[in-house]
């Protein structure tokens, strides 16, 4: 958790945001800072090298450029992409990082990427081709059951990304849909949004699935490595620009089919 304010720190930040344009406060700087030092390009991590866009969609953006956003899934990332899979369905896609990400490092998979956003649909295609796989990654509108039936329909063996913002307790129901008992599945969870969504989420794939548990972790202020005025007057952006940016701690599920079956 960052730092409490002092009095007089909240006083003057109250000042700058009155008569200081948008554009030369602290996180405009800052993130202006980060665009030049990385020239837009992700610096580390499991999408090292992609190029970006300039702005993310309802999500940090600068934990992407430096390599360090959902840090905590690293891991999954690289189990993931040492598989061979033949499909990526990303469920609330937004502007692409996993979608175009997944795209770049798995060049034999088709990428299908839900996002019901135009706004964002509109970033995750700058950024596909950007990254020049815009002709495997295949855009589609809000995901509803009928769409993701269909889109896991002879996909073969199948990665399924969902952050759908509390509509995984309707989507990932391997009951409506019998090809999710085969798909490796990468879900954040949100009980906030409905209480006890992880626990039945567990039980639709206990049977089926090896289920690892992964929780959010904090960012510490070493991993930005730019300074700029505002970072040396006012540490505590620091942790803003390292920060996930989330209301509330989050957690995934990583889950392994026991069994794949028939899917190449």
């Amino acid at each position: 958790m960052a730092a409490r304010k002092t009095f007089p720190m909240r006083l003057i930040l109250a000042v700058l945001r009155v008569f200081i344009p948008t554009r030369f406060r602290p996180t405009a700087s800052i993130t202006q800072l980060t665009k030049s030092k990385t020239n837009l390009i992700v610096q580390a991590g499991p999408f090292r090298g992609m190029r970006y866009v300039d702005q993310s969609y309802w999500s940090a953006y600068i934990p992407k450029l430096l390599g360090i956003y959902e840090r905590e899934l690293a891991g999954c990332i690289e189990e993931a992409v040492s598989l061979p899979f033949h499909t990526v369905v990303d469920i609330g896609a937004a502007e692409g990082y996993y979608a175009v990400g997944l795209a770049i490092r798995m060049p034999q998979v088709r990428v299908i990427a839900f996002e019901m956003e135009q706004s964002a649909q509109e970033l995750l295609g700058k950024l596909a081709k950007l990254n020049s796989v815009d002709r495997r990654v295949t855009i589609e509108g809000r995901c509803m059951s009928q769409n993701l039936s269909a889109a896991l329909d002879d996909s073969g063996k199948t990665l399924v990304i969902c952050d759908a913002e509390g509509g995984e307790a309707l989507l990932l129901d391997p009951i409506s849909i019998p090809k999710l008992g085969t798909c490796h599945i990468l879900v954040e969870l949100h009980d906030h949004v409905i209480s006890g969504m992880s626990e039945a989420i567990r039980e639709r794939f206990t049977r089926t699935h090896e289920i690892t548990h992964i929780l959010e972790s904090k960012h510490e202020r070493s991993e930005f490595p730019y300074r700029n005025v505002f970072t040396r007057l006012f540490p505590s952006y620091i942790d803003w620009a390292v920060s996930d940016i989330r209301r509330c701690h989050v957690a995934w599920y990583w889950m392994c089919p026991r069994i794949t079956g028939n899917v190449e």
